[in-house]
């Protein structure tokens, strides 16, 4: 691959081209030191072309099927020409204050820390939600406990006071926006495909890790979220996946005893409670969709 940009912002499109283009249109895209892929992930109907034809100076690749998230973004790693690709959500938008900005200034400080340290493969800027006062959604991960496999966002719904404007190491990116060195994927791989929707960012977290690459937040940046656009902030499909994708993780980074400790957790009182917890509700739908993740994983 011949690196013909400083920068390849990649982004993922299913039924969402409203949300899309919204992003495309916050971003500097008479840059020339600039590229951006949207990949298409067999929306139902052809908003390739829709985008396409508003946007004829981006990269638009339309996939016959619905690869996931990993697997989209993974098809847009293909086409990049960056010395830097920058992974993100087609719902989240990019904080210009109104007048127009060139890449280097607008992406610089995350460029700047993948700069600053060779074992440095992936940061992340400060991710806040677009509703209400814009409270932090994102401002690092603390570390997933070894059999629970739960953690935090830090500063997840706090106002912005300034109080996570230092940058720090974190061993998780966050997926809805993260930048990376192309180097770091010759050398660790790309993202897992096995999960289709949710967890992959950790799990490929785990790998960069394991390459001996540092993950870190970068607050000079921020980008804005609208959060599960395009599955809903509470669905069958989001229970389903999360519910099988859980298990998964645990057996594809946990072991021995630990491994197995998880599992009786998971399946034996985080799904049970959550499918009672749903059916009292009157979310049928949901105790059903975290049933079926359980079975899933086990025809895994």
């Amino acid at each position: 691959m011949i690196i013909e940009k400083l920068l390849s912002i990649i982004t993922i499109n299913y039924n969402g081209v409203k949300d899309t283009c919204e992003l495309i249109e916050s971003l500097p895209t008479d840059d020339e030191s600039l590229e951006v892929i949207v990949v298409d992930n067999a929306s139902t109907q052809d908003e390739a072309t829709e985008i396409e034809n508003r946007f004829p100076h981006i990269i638009v690749i339309r996939s016959k099927e619905n690869l996931g998230f990993a697997g989209g973004n993974n098809l847009g790693i293909q086409a990049a020409h960056g010395k830097y690709l920058f992974f993100l959500n087609n719902d989240t938008l990019l904080e210009v204050r109104g007048k127009r900005l060139e890449v280097r200034d607008l992406f610089l400080p995350l460029i700047n820390r993948l700069e600053s340290d060779e074992r440095i493969g992936m940061v992340c800027p400060k991710i806040r939600f677009t509703w209400g006062t814009q409270p932090i959604q994102y401002a690092g991960y603390t570390p997933l406990s070894s059999i629970t496999l739960r953690n935090k966002s830090i500063g997840c719904g706090e106002e912005d006071h300034g109080q996570y404007d230092t940058p720090h190491p974190t061993p998780y990116a966050h997926g809805a926006a993260m930048m990376v060195k192309r180097e770091m994927i010759e050398k660790t791989g790309l993202m897992p495909e096995c999960y289709f929707l949710y967890y992959e960012e950790l799990d490929w977290s785990v790998m960069i890790r394991r390459a001996g690459y540092e993950i870190w937040y970068e607050p000079a940046c921020t980008i804005f979220h609208k959060e599960s656009q395009t599955t809903g902030r509470i669905s069958p499909l989001k229970t389903f996946y999360i519910t099988r994708n859980r298990l998964l993780f645990a057996k594809r980074n946990t072991k021995g005893t630990s491994r197995y400790l998880s599992y009786i957790y998971l399946i034996g009182i985080v799904a049970p409670k959550d499918m009672l917890k749903f059916c009292w509700q009157g979310h049928r739908d949901l105790s059903k969709a975290t049933f079926n993740g359980i079975i899933q994983f086990i025809k895994l």
